[in-house]
């Protein structure tokens, strides 16, 4: 049978797309709900409906401005006569604007050096490294998550004592302890992995962390190791518990990287966006705003200044820096990398962005 000249192939939805994730800057906010304008492709003469609204034609594509009521949001969009029907579902976050996080990838030999000097800290922030990030936290109220290593050289997950895991659950109002890989090589551990290692080891740092912080420590939004995993290792690790997953959502040589399993076009949509749902596993991606260890000090307020003027990464600024940096030993120490975090959530601050945990923000 011959194609009909009005098939749905002639239409595509522009904005929003299903899955989005969207927050006052996507469109405005009136009479407690959020007004957006639904921007639809298709052939001329036609007369479209979204959720009832007729859209206008204009510019060679309809337009219809449609108010979201809740966190999940049904978008119909039909012309009857041209046989042409869509449905998509996007969420209204309505408590992801104008916040931010930092979160810092990598982590182990913090806690080596705690589990070290057991006998000498009284306290978790008698580490200097710890005791940075509450600096941070008590000058701008930040919050941080640290995604952790299960080993490294000479330690591991199972030595790091509970003593102090009252005190851990003491700030767990600012702090978040979770999985990221087994350990630091080789890179990209799980871009061809299976369900099974996958589990394997989010599961060896998931159960110390219980067992040493507690369950308060846990957050359901995690950074894989390079931002690289299979389909069947993130479902699995949706059916584990975890909600999000954050990544660059770039490319290199034309191919996504630090994308998970997503190809090119959710990539591409992505890297414009804070967060996008993929429905056919039930997971949220999260963009990574800022990766503060690969900027200057200089540079990073213009970074952030840069995102602050784009509408759809603005509403909540994703921050990110890796644990190695911070020591003299390490062959790319960075010394002013306490004053980057500094720079950081001082900008953040001053710019009107409160601290904030993914989870408070993404999920109803």
């Amino acid at each position: 049978m011959a194609e009909q000249p009005n098939s749905n192939r002639q239409w595509k939805t522009i904005f929003p797309l299903d899955g989005d994730m969207l927050n006052e800057y996507d469109g405005e906010l009136r009479d407690g709900r959020l007004h957006i304008t639904v921007a639809i492709a298709g052939p001329g003469g036609c007369r479209v409906a979204v959720n009832g609204v007729e859209a206008v034609p204009r510019d060679g594509g309809y337009y219809a401005v449609i108010a979201l009521d809740g966190y999940s949001n049904t978008i119909a969009i039909a012309d009857e006569e041209a046989g042409y029907s869509d449905s998509l579902v996007v969420y209204w976050l309505k408590h992801a604007t104008n916040k931010y996080r930092i979160s810092v990838d990598d982590n182990i030999w913090f806690l080596k050096d705690i589990a070290q000097n057991r006998d000498v800290y009284r306290s978790i922030f008698d580490n200097p490294y710890l005791a940075m990030y509450k600096d941070v936290h008590d000058a701008y109220g930040t919050k941080v998550q640290f995604n952790l290593y299960y080993q490294t050289e000479g330690f591991d997950l199972s030595q790091m004592p509970d003593t102090y895991k009252e005190e851990w659950k003491a700030n767990s109002d600012w702090i978040r302890l979770t999985f990221h890989a087994l350990q630091n090589d080789p890179d990209k551990p799980y871009i061809n992995a299976g369900a099974d290692e996958v589990i394997r080891d989010c599961e060896r740092v998931t159960e110390q962390i219980i067992r040493f912080a507690g369950e308060e420590l846990l957050d359901p939004v995690t950074t894989i190791h390079w931002g690289e995993a299979t389909r069947e290792g993130c479902r699995a690790l949706r059916e584990y518990g975890f909600r999000g997953l954050a990544g660059y959502f770039v490319f290199a040589d034309g191919k996504p990287v630090v994308s998970y399993y997503l190809d090119a076009s959710q990539t591409a949509h992505l890297n414009r966006r804070d967060f996008w749902k993929d429905h056919s596993e039930d997971m949220v991606f999260v963009k990574i705003d800022a990766v503060l260890d690969r900027l200057k000090k200089d540079q990073i307020v213009p970074e952030l200044e840069r995102v602050k003027a784009l509408p759809g990464e603005a509403g909540f600024i994703e921050m990110l820096i890796h644990e190695q940096y911070y020591y003299t030993h390490y062959s790319a120490y960075q010394p002013d990398y306490r004053d980057k975090l500094m720079t950081a959530a001082k900008w953040a601050s001053e710019n009107g962005y409160a601290p904030a945990f993914l989870s408070e923000c993404l999920f109803e």
